[in-house]
């Protein structure tokens, strides 16, 4: 059986999540000995000149023993940045493919409230 073909039979339960140029994967896999553990993958598109692309993966093995300390750690750093720096997404602005989505800077165009909506109602 061939390398690929072994992996494809451990993975259990996966999640994948689509942001921008990068994808994630969340895979919950089993070891030898059938027990359970977690792989996350980024996966970035990079395009070159030519308009050919390629996929460059980086991946974290997070095994049982390491779950409680590891959600403990990410919430306490996602907490940081958001209480001090917000949800916005500063860095894409500096993209040289950015375009502003919502209109111009003066205030008329400005959208002073909104709905919120649930799309489990939907």
């Amino acid at each position: 059986m061939r390398e690929n073909d072994m992996l494809e039979k451990e993975e259990i339960f996966s999640k994948v999540l689509r942001a921008g140029r990068r994808t994630y994967f969340f895979d919950v896999r089993a070891t030898k000995a059938d027990d359970y553990y977690i792989t996350i993958t980024e996966s970035k598109k990079f395009t070159e000149e030519d308009g050919s692309f390629h996929f460059k993966k980086h991946k974290i093995y997070l095994y049982k023993e390491d779950f409680s300390a590891f959600a403990e750690i990410l919430e306490e750093m996602t907490s940081y940045v958001l209480n001090h720096k917000g949800e916005e997404v500063i860095s894409e602005r500096h993209q040289k493919d950015f375009k502003k989505e919502y209109g111009s800077d003066k205030p008329e165009d400005q959208v002073s409230s909104f709905t919120n909506i649930d799309f489990d109602d939907i």
